[in-house]
């Protein structure tokens, strides 16, 4: 059966996440509308670092998703400035310098990301695993498409080792899944089926589950019964959260 076949009527309106400070499930979205300020907090360039960024990317990026209007804080740190470039080959949205005396803008709520023993603000604390980097060369050597693919397949409070063997895994599945998404593009345009949608939303929505949305993402690529237009929106509209530039081949031959 695929993963979507067993999902809710209905997605989750509201994003919670797992407060570290409590192990509880915390709305991340405010009760009143309003800005959400999320501060990044890093404590140097490594790997386990470069996946602090990369979950608040994946935070901010649902946030908006879901109309929630955000400012992305980067904390002080060393090394920054190769953390900060790091960050953006691997798709991170830019942050500001911070964090500011105050909240200062009206905010609704602050949301601290922080590496698990790092900084332990007062607040809402998404706390991060850390990652044993395994494999030849530093983080920074490897294609940042598919180390963002090797991070985004584990929940973020799992710690993980990465060697050459998972970098060689996620990058056959990132060009696999690039080529059906440009051989899709071709075919009629179909709508999101709306379980596939919920599903998505329902994973993303769940304590920021992006494994759970490839799993979604994997049963809708083998399911003969989705037709490949859907597969195609499917896919683009995932990939809105994901960051893997899924649709960077399109235009290309089918």
């Amino acid at each position: 059966m695929p993963a979507y076949a067993r999902s809710r009527a209905y997605a989750r309106l509201v994003l919670r996440i797992t407060d570290a400070r409590t192990g509880e499930p915390v709305d991340a979205t405010p009760a009143r509308r309003g800005l959400t300020r999320v501060e990044v907090h890093t404590q140097g360039y490594d790997a386990t670092n470069l996946r602090v960024l990369l979950v608040a990317d994946l935070l901010v990026r649902a946030l908006e998703l879901g109309g929630t209007p955000v400012w992305a804080l980067l904390a002080g740190g060393r090394q920054q400035q190769e953390l900060r470039a790091a960050g953006a080959a691997l798709g991170v949205r830019p942050l500001e310098a911070g964090p500011d005396a105050g909240t200062g803008l009206g905010e609704a709520q602050v949301l601290h990301v922080a590496g698990e023993g790092g900084p332990a603000p007062d607040g809402v604390r998404v706390a991060v695993a850390a990652v044993h980097w395994e494999a030849s060369g530093p983080p920074g050597g490897a294609d940042p498409a598919v180390l963002r693919l090797t991070l985004l397949a584990h929940p973020r409070s799992t710690s993980l080792r990465i060697g050459t063997a998972a970098l060689d895994d996620a990058a056959g599945i990132l060009a696999r899944w690039r080529r059906q998404v440009a051989a899709w593009a071709h075919r009629p345009s179909r709508p999101i089926p709306d379980e596939v949608r919920a599903d998505l939303r329902t994973a993303w929505e769940d304590d920021l589950d992006a494994a759970g949305v490839l799993r979604v993402l994997r049963a809708v690529e083998t399911d003969p019964d989705v037709p490949d237009g859907s597969r195609f929106e499917t896919f683009a509209y995932a990939d809105r959260l994901l960051g893997l530039d899924l649709t960077r081949d399109l235009g290309s031959p089918a």
